[in-house]
This record gives C-alpha cells, sequence and structure tokens, in this order.
C-alpha cells in the first residue's frame, strides 16, 4: 500500500533525509521518501500494516524534529 502525507514545519533537507533513513528502518516499510522542497512524505508498506507503521513514523520523526507534524488522514 503506497500513500503520501503532507508535512508540516519542515524545516531542512538534512532533518528530511535523516527522517527518511529513520523510516527505512521501521518494519513493515517497504520504501520512503520524505521531500523537504514538497513538505511530503511518500511512503509504502506491506498490506494492511499502514496505521501501525504510521505510529512508528510520527515517531521517529519527533526524535528528528519534534516541531514537524505529519497530517494524517
Amino acid at each position: 500500500m503506497r500513500k503520501s502525507y503532507k508535512m508540516i514545519d519542515l524545516d531542512c533537507a538534512n532533518c528530511a533525509a535523516k527522517m527518511e533513513d529513520a523510516i527505512r528502518k521501521i518494519d513493515g516499510v517497504l520504501s520512503a521518501t520524505v521531500s523537504f522542497m514538497s513538505q511530503k512524505l511518500t511512503i509504502e508498506t506491506e498490506d494492511g500494516r499502514m496505521d501501525a507503521v504510521m505510529k512508528e513514523v510520527v515517531r521517529a520523526c519527533k526524535k528528528v524534529e519534534p516541531d514537524c507534524e505529519i497530517l494524517l488522514k
């Protein structure tokens, strides 16, 4: 399953790269891209695991940049 999420207050490209690396290490993530320019996260997970994976993604992103929010739809 592939989804894209809007990110708010992602401050720098370096932080985006760190988030991307952390997200790719989460169990169940097949691919992930964090774009600083478009303020967007695109993620692909194993079927049926998106909700559980996104909880871990939010936690990982908060460690890198506490002010950044991911708009979960």
